[in-house]
């Protein structure tokens, strides 16, 4: 098995030896360049991460030693692991996260303390930040604001990119759907679905009815508009439904799933509030 071998297999699909492959290159610095920037970017799909292969990825990360293509990868490939670990969690009895909370907190630190370093390179300064940001800490938002209005276009996008994690961008979101870049365009449109933008249902719908929008921001279209107004999902996709390219077919079954779930959640609330209403009515009369 090799690296090459592994970019043509699902991650879930991968032997039990890949986390050793994945770290022998990475620790080998006598590796082309090319190979370790890989074996970095395939370290955030292992499906079983753990504490030794993020122990070996920061190592790259904090190294300035290492090159800057090395460490940038290595760096955003955290984010997976910190996302699945926020999403665990630590005070749960019936699953366990990935990692150690220790791991975790020094995963949360050792990005931050990169990104604020300024000599840094900025390409592993915006990485540091967007693998960081899918697990929010205070400093985030500041950080947000500061590299969207920083006139630099690269930053700007990262910042976008932070939105689809941290609340309180609506009107950034907004602003940043009528980008002509299209990279901004595309996290914009899927900043507007993770925080549920409402206003932002005008654009995205007009996305997925238009002939002709490119694909890529067309699944993220597809995936937006399904959160915003899971009732008008099925409808909307109509002409999609049945498509002949199978990534976007399987995106809009993903979509009319996920927006079924959602109002099926809805009207099990909504009873749920009624019966509670009702019990309230019956008891809060003074006689």
């Amino acid at each position: 098995m090799d690296l090459q071998t592994l970019t043509r297999i699902a991650p879930w699909e991968w032997p039990p030896e890949t986390e050793e492959l994945l770290i022998e290159t990475l620790r080998d610095r006598r590796n082309d360049i090319s190979d370790r920037v890989l074996a970095a970017d395939l370290a955030g799909a292992l499906p079983e991460a753990d504490d030794e292969i993020v122990d070996v990825l920061l190592d790259v990360v904090r190294n300035p030693a290492e090159p800057d293509e090395v460490r940038a990868a290595a760096a955003i490939s955290l984010g997976p692991i910190l996302e699945e670990t926020e999403i665990e969690g630590f005070d749960d009895d019936v699953s366990e996260p990935p990692i150690r909370k220790e791991t975790f907190e020094e995963t949360q630190e050792t990005l931050h303390r990169v990104y604020a370093e300024e000599a840094t390179p900025k390409e592993v300064r915006r990485r540091a930040f967007e693998a960081s940001v899918r697990s929010p800490q205070a400093w985030h938002s500041d950080a947000i604001r500061t590299a969207y209005r920083s006139g630099d276009e690269e930053w700007k996008l990262t910042a976008i990119f932070g939105m689809r994690w941290v609340a309180g961008f609506e009107k950034e979101i907004m602003e940043s759907l009528g980008s002509r870049n299209s990279n901004m365009h595309l996290q914009a449109v899927q900043a507007a679905g993770s925080q549920e933008v409402g206003a932002a249902w005008p654009h995205v719908s007009a996305l997925v009815r238009v002939p002709g929008t490119e694909k890529v921001l067309l699944l993220a279209a597809i995936e937006t508009a399904g959160v915003l107004r899971p009732g008008e999902a099925r409808s909307l996709f109509e002409d999609l439904i049945d498509s002949e390219d199978e990534d976007i077919a399987a995106a809009v079954d993903e979509a009319i799933m996920m927006a079924d779930a959602q109002l099926e959640h809805d009207f099990d609330d909504e009873e749920e509030d009624e019966g509670d209403g009702e019990e309230e009515g019956e008891g809060g009369y003074v006689n």
